[in-house]
């Protein structure tokens, strides 16, 4: 597992920094090049959707792990 890196991103008009492993960073722009959205505006969508109690970083973590998980899941996921 790699080490966190530091970005800068910015969040309400203030410049926060982020901190996430490589391979968090890369499946994260892919999504927002995905998508069409700069990668700050997707920043923003999930920072107001998180819980106050719940770290930007790990709301990413989770973000990009829904859509990995949303990609891979089939079709009809129902049985019935």
């Amino acid at each position: 597992m790699s080490r966190p890196e530091k970005h800068s991103v910015t969040l309400k008009g203030h410049r926060t920094s982020i901190s996430l492993e490589p391979e968090f960073w890369s499946a994260f722009r892919a999504i927002a090049r995905r998508r069409g959205v700069p990668l700050n505006a997707l920043v923003s969508e999930i920072d107001e959707a998180r819980e106050t109690e719940i770290g930007l970083a790990s709301a990413i973590r989770v973000f990009v792990l829904r859509d990995a998980q949303a990609a891979t899941a089939p079709e009809d996921s129902n049985p019935l």
